[in-house]
């Protein structure tokens, strides 16, 4: 269980506030989607839980522990996973010793091939290629999104997955979501997302807006009020709707 107690986030030596005071917990067994509208803080909220930012102020507890002073890589060691929006390259190396990496194990290549298919990749075409400049952005969206399902995270937080995936690959990422949420169990998932079809699988939808939660609850409760009202949020949804016609 991850719990975030009275944290914010500033820059500019303090005189902008991204985070404002925030108090949320994202418990086991649970896929969480985090939507709003855009410069609401959703990234940056992801990047606090993952390392990759520090607070200002306010604490993140991990199963009790506190980590919000710990790097990404001792945050990794505990069982968290991040996806980043804008994947990374790694010229040189081959999608499968990524794949073995995260794995932690040395995965047979037909073990390592299951992870691409659920993304919608064909493993033979991939599993050999440099995760470089020579992928396109989808591609590497796809491939970092297999590095992390097989990593298989206490949690793991997905920076707005679609982002650059076309239409085929998209519904087949919410297949691979919809199953994640049927095994997660003792693990949860964090998704940053304005996609309808995302927040429809939720088990629980928090809305941040001005850095700060504007509401939260059970994904039935809310996502006919987020559907059906005129506010920003629902502009910022219905952008993304498009994508499921």
């Amino acid at each position: 269980m991850l719990e975030i107690k009275n944290l914010s986030f500033n820059v500019n030596s303090g005189e902008k506030e991204i985070i404002k005071n925030i108090n949320l917990t994202i418990p086991d067994g649970k896929l969480i989607v985090v939507t709003g509208p855009n410069g609401g803080g959703k990234s940056t909220l992801a990047k606090l839980i993952a390392g990759i930012e520090k607070p200002s102020e306010g604490q993140i507890f991990f199963n009790g522990e506190d980590i919000t002073d710990m790097s990404i890589t001792d945050r990794a060691k505990l069982g968290i996973g991040y996806a980043f929006q804008q994947p990374v390259k790694f010229k040189g190396i081959r999608v499968i010793d990524l794949i073995r990496l995260s794995a932690g194990k040395e995965l047979s290549i037909a073990e390592a091939c299951e992870y691409l298919s659920l993304v919608g990749l064909c493993a033979r075409e991939y599993i050999n290629r440099e995760v470089n400049a020579s992928l396109s952005g989808g591609e590497l969206k796809r491939i970092e999104i297999a590095i992390v399902l097989a990593r298989k995270s206490l949690l793991t937080v997905f920076d707005e997955p679609e982002a650059g995936i076309d239409l085929w690959s998209f519904s087949n990422l919410i297949d691979v979501f919809r199953k994640q949420r049927e095994e997660i169990k003792d693990r949860s998932i964090l998704i940053i997302s304005h996609q309808e079809r995302i927040l429809n699988i939720a088990d629980e939808i928090v809305v941040l807006s001005g850095g700060e939660i504007d509401r939260k609850g059970n994904k039935d409760e809310l996502l006919p009020s987020l559907i059906g009202t005129s506010s920003a949020v629902e502009k910022c949804i219905g952008v993304k709707k498009e994508l499921t016609d």
